[in-house]
């Protein structure tokens, strides 16, 4: 047994109206996913059907919203992160977010909001990476943008129209 499973089983369970004014609170003050709370209310071991009836409780109130949770994800992770939309989508999926949210999200993005980031982030990148060879750093630099979550093709565009300026 792990320590945080010792923790969780001292604990009291607290009530269903304690664990919906706690999550409320939490969630007035930024977005949650459905599942990250489900996941919080399962830490304060409330039974299975107390968490669903919590969570559709807080759902019914407005305190969370699966597509208000995904629009902001994207935006913050586009602007503050410099994410690419693979890594994006990857994270929403961790959360599970449905397929289909996460479309209607990225949809209301553009195309230059999804890769504006690139060009910027493969320039810095490019002043500061070392290698033997324009070649090693080319890939050193591809394989960092893809680790951000930006697509192959969109990478090598970028660098392309980086190498022409």
């Amino acid at each position: 047994m792990r320590t945080d499973d010792k923790k969780n089983t001292s604990r009291k369970p607290v009530s269903e109206e304690t664990a919906f004014s706690r999550m409320a609170r939490i969630c007035s003050m930024r977005e949650y996913a459905a599942w990250d709370i489900t996941q919080k209310l399962r830490r304060m071991n409330l039974a299975d059907d107390a968490v669903s009836r919590v969570v559709k409780k807080l759902k019914s109130a407005k305190y969370i919203d699966d597509d208000r949770f995904a629009r902001s994800f994207i935006s913050d992770k586009l602007r503050f992160d410099k994410w690419g939309r693979l890594k994006i989508e990857f994270a929403l999926r961790q959360k599970q977010i449905p397929q289909e949210v996460i479309g209607e999200a990225f949809g209301e993005f553009t195309d230059c909001q999804l890769k504006g980031g690139l060009t910027q982030l493969i320039e810095n990148k490019l002043k500061t990476v070392r290698g033997a060879s324009e070649y090693e750093k080319r890939n050193k630099v591809i394989r960092y943008a893809v680790g951000r979550g930006f697509a192959i093709d969109e990478i090598l565009g970028c660098l392309i129209n980086t190498k022409n300026d």
